[in-house]
């Protein structure tokens, strides 16, 4: 669907244009093959030299329906969805790293990414920088490495809500010669599109606002098509030398700028590792994305409107949202999210674990659950579930406060939500 049309046009339309008496609804494919009249219709599609179907570990018409979708509202060049959101990240970095790369990401991610980052691609042979989000070009520069390959970074991290000054970070990584990848899961492509301010490819776990519903686990990958792999031949062999599985195939060559990223990522990750979104999965995703760009609103609209109330309540120590004027990030949330981030919502009780036990057990609404951005609102206190094994020292240290509680607000009244926020805060 073409640009010109409003973002909340194409959560609707985008991806999937039904022809004459076809199906207004997109299909599910739920079939593992696909049936060919010849051995030579079939080998031009194992050479790449066709497009189609043969195996549903790596493609399947459902899951390409719905990918083109979100690459659309990314304003991408080509897109893929995988299994989870952790797929989603590994492919981005594994696709242009191998053992003796190394990669320069930002300290404030979601956790089970910073793990795969720092343990699992470790034990892989590719080692990694953090950095501070709030380093200078000079020090995030300084970073970088002979044998670095990727920037990484989260359009909003979960759950430390910081901002990424992805213009910075992009600027900085191209003066490199290298791609940057950004997570765009909490604000989702309604709110920003990190390929506008610079990021080269862009990855989501579509389990999140994109689903919205708790339904299905997923993730997706957009590629900018705007990273120039052959002027950096040299960092990228896996793009732009012979792949011998392929019968020599050059995937920058035959593909382009274009296209070379998200079809190597699709022919041989997804080939070789199987982390495919099934049908069903992909199906359920593109209900979630036709109103995406009406539930953002309101969960934008509900966190802000917490997070005021929970700025002026005495048994609050602090309050993390950067909707917030007090906010640190709040520069950075009116450049990058004019229309509002999210609806995740940090902050710390007075009186620690013991208060946020009271609190969390006092809650009507808010359900205790190990996850955010849904249509219902839910809430987790990290010192009694997530991190229940660290000493309140440790939490400490670790920046997480025992008092600390991150709430995902859902699409319930505010009204609604701030009384119950109330009675749980008078309960304590």
């Amino acid at each position: 669907m073409n640009q010109d049309y409003s973002i909340n046009t194409r959560c609707v339309q985008a991806g999937y244009t039904p022809g004459n008496g076809e199906p207004r609804q997109i299909p599910i494919i739920q079939s593992t093959t696909f049936k060919y009249d010849t051995s030579e219709d079939m080998g031009k599609l194992f050479d790449l030299e066709a497009t189609g179907y043969f195996y549903s570990r790596l493609q399947n018409p459902t899951c390409d329906t719905v990918a083109a979708k979100i690459c659309n509202l990314e304003g991408g060049s080509a897109a893929m969805l995988t299994s989870s959101g952790q797929a989603a990240n590994f492919f981005a970095i594994f696709n242009i790293c191998e053992a003796g790369s190394h990669i320069v990401a930002s300290s404030s991610i979601y956790g089970g990414t910073f793990n795969l980052i720092a343990v699992t691609l470790a034990k892989m042979g590719i080692e990694s920088t953090f950095v501070s989000p709030d380093a200078s070009e000079e020090e995030l520069s300084a970073a970088f490495k002979e044998n670095t390959r990727a920037m990484f970074g989260e359009t909003i991290a979960n759950p430390a809500l910081t901002v990424l000054d992805i213009e910075k970070f992009a600027k900085v990584a191209h003066a490199h010669g290298v791609p940057l990848i950004v997570d765009n899961t909490f604000p989702t492509p309604v709110n920003c599109r990190p390929i506008e301010w610079g990021a080269d490819i862009v990855t989501h776990s579509t389990t999140k606002y994109m689903d919205g519903h708790g339904a299905a686990v997923g993730g997706a990958i957009i590629d900018s098509g705007k990273f120039d792999w052959m002027a950096h031949k040299d960092k990228f062999p896996g793009l732009t030398a012979p792949d011998e599985s392929y019968h020599g195939l050059v995937y920058a060559e035959k593909f382009g700028q274009e296209g070379a990223f998200i079809t190597k990522a699709t022919v041989q990750l997804m080939r070789d590792l199987g982390c495919v979104q099934s049908p069903q999965s992909a199906f359920m995703l593109n209900l979630g994305l036709e109103s995406l760009h009406v539930r953002m609103a309101r969960h934008v609209e509900n966190g802000q409107a917490v997070a005021e109330f929970l700025e002026s309540q005495p048994q609050v120590v602090s309050v993390n949202y950067p909707g917030l004027k007090s906010n640190k990030y709040n520069g950075l949330a009116q450049k990058y999210l004019p229309q509002g981030g999210c609806g995740v919502v940090s902050f710390e009780l007075k009186g620690g674990r013991k208060a946020a036990e009271a609190f969390m057990k006092n809650l009507k609404l808010a359900a205790i659950e190990t996850h955010v951005a849904d249509a219902r609102t839910c809430c987790l206190n990290p010192a009694t579930s997530t991190h229940r094994q660290l000493t309140e020292e440790q939490l400490i240290e670790a920046g997480i406060p025992a008092g600390l509680v991150r709430m995902s607000c859902g699409l319930e009244d505010k009204k609604d939500l701030i009384a119950d926020l109330k009675q749980a805060l008078a309960a304590i």
